[in-house]
């Protein structure tokens, strides 16, 4: 049998199906097209074209790894995110939709003031995702971000490369254990671990089993990281500034209650993302 493009798609697709995997023919499409180094739209304009076997070889091994629920991103090394697209690798979390909550609210922060120069801090960066992201809508500002691994680090760093050399400040360390302990950041963003430990078992094979636990994992009822963060962040933010965490859609009860146990804050509210769910707390330094 010639095995042409449309015909391994549509097998493909079968196969996905038989063991579960999500987006079936997505998926198909967008690993065959990886493995072919060509675009999807071009997987259609060359459906009659036959593969060679060093490429159905190279498509197969593509095709067991995701079988076995390896993320589509840690196959093809890129993950498209707000308006960029961005390297991953295993050992950083994978960005997601959701997660665009948080980078349009900062701006929107940011925009406010267009004669002003803010100095924000992202908490666990990750792949950088959302830290180059706001630098590069908005790079009159200054960026700082930082992270517990230098894994994730590296990367960061690469993708602030990639993405016209952002200009960012890294650092290595946990939450704000390697800052001056003053009041010198108008913003800090962060999309902390906030999984009740629980509940990870719950989860879909590709993210329980594949990503990062230090950046699931927020402890017994997943608030453990963002009361930290909330405690502390009061002693870096000048007076007027902003705290932004990305939160679970259920979480915003005892947020609350947490941002009112620290007196440093005067307002909390919460903005929704385009699913309509509670996505992103937003805390607001009291002005002395």
């Amino acid at each position: 049998m010639e095995w042409t493009v449309f015909k391994l798609i549509a097998w493909t697709k079968t196969y996905f199906t038989k063991y579960g995997v999500d987006s079936p023919r997505l998926t198909a499409e967008i690993l065959l097209g990886f493995s072919l180094g060509i675009r999807r739209l071009d997987l259609y304009l060359q459906h009659d074209r036959p593969l060679e076997n060093h490429e159905l070889t190279a498509f197969k091994a593509l095709i067991k790894r995701r079988k076995n629920h390896e993320p589509v991103a840690y196959i093809t090394g890129e993950k498209g995110f707000f308006e960029s697209s961005f390297m991953v690798k295993p050992g950083v979390l994978i960005p997601r939709p959701d997660t665009e909550t948080l980078v349009t609210t900062a701006l929107d922060l940011l925009v406010r003031e267009p004669g002003k120069s803010s100095t924000v801090l992202e908490l666990g960066t990750g792949s950088g995702a959302i830290v180059v992201s706001l630098a590069k809508a908005s790079p009159k500002n200054r960026f700082f971000a930082g992270d517990i691994s230098g894994k994730a680090l590296d990367i960061a760093r690469q993708n602030a490369c990639r993405e016209g050399g952002a200009k960012i400040d890294f650092f290595q360390g946990s939450w704000f254990d390697t800052l001056q302990n003053r009041p010198f950041l108008d913003m800090i963003v962060s999309n902390p671990p906030y999984i009740p430990t629980s509940d990870i078992r719950y989860l879909a094979p590709e993210i329980k089993d594949h990503e990062p636990m230090t950046a699931l994992d927020g402890g017994n009822d997943g608030l453990g990281c963002i009361r930290d963060i909330i405690a502390c962040a009061c002693n870096y933010l000048v007076p007027g500034g902003h705290l932004l965490l990305e939160m679970g859609f259920d979480q915003r009860p005892k947020i609350t209650a947490a941002a009112r146990e620290c007196t440093a804050y005067d307002s909390i509210a919460f903005i929704k993302d385009l699913a309509g769910h509670d996505r992103v707390a937003h805390l607001k330094k009291k002005i002395d």
